[in-house]
C-alpha cells in the first residue's frame, strides 16, 4: 500500500464515521437510541480518528512534510470533515506521492537518527503495525477512561 492509498483510506474513514457519530448523535437527540449504540459508534470514531492522526504523522514523516504540516492534518481531525479538503490539497500539490523510503538517499537528511529508525520500521511493515496498533490501543485506553471529551473539565 503507498503512502497516498493509506492516507486517502484514512481520511475517508475519518470523514466516515464523523458522518455517523454526528448522525447517531443528532437521531439520539429526537428518538430513544440505545447507549451501547452511541458508544459503539463513538469508539469506532475514536479508534478511527486516532488511526488517522498516526497516519498522518506517519505519512507526513515519509514524505517529509514540514513539521506545521504534520500537526495541521493531525489537528483538522477535530473538526468534523476537515480531513477531507486537507486531503484533497495534499494530493492536488503531489504532497503524497511516491513511495514509503525504505533505504537512504542522497538527502542529507536520510543520515540523521530519526530517519534511519524510521526507514527500519518502514522497511518492516508487520512490525511497524504491530507496533502502531499498540500505540492507538495504548492511547485510546486511556482516553476511554477518562470518560467522554464532555467531561475531561468537570
Amino acid at each position: 500500500m503507498t503512502p497516498k492509498k493509506l492516507f486517502v483510506f484514512f481520511a475517508t474513514a475519518e470523514a466516515v464515521t464523523w458522518t455517523l457519530l454526528l448522525g447517531t448523535l443528532m437521531t439520539r437527540a429526537c428518538v430513544e437510541v440505545p447507549s451501547a449504540v452511541v458508544t459503539a459508534v463513538g469508539g469506532t470514531h475514536g479508534a478511527v480518528f486516532l488511526g488517522y492522526g498516526v497516519t498522518a504523522a506517519l505519512v507526513g514523516v515519509n514524505q517529509r512534510w514540514t513539521f506545521g504540516r504534520i500537526i495541521t492534518g493531525i489537528a483538522l481531525a477535530i473538526v468534523p470533515f476537515a480531513t477531507v479538503p486537507f486531503e484533497r490539497a495534499t494530493i492536488r500539490r503531489g504532497l503524497v506521492d511516491g513511495t514509503w523510503r525504505t533505504s537512504a538517499s542522497d538527502d542529507p537528511r536520510d543520515a540523521h537518527w530519526f530517519d534511519r529508525v524510521f526507514r527500519w520500521f518502514i522497511a518492516r511493515p508487520v512490525v511497524l503495525v504491530v507496533s502502531m496498533l499498540v500505540v492507538v490501543a495504548g492511547i485510546f485506553s486511556v482516553l476511554v477512561s477518562l470518560g467522554p471529551p464532555t467531561e475531561w473539565f468537570n
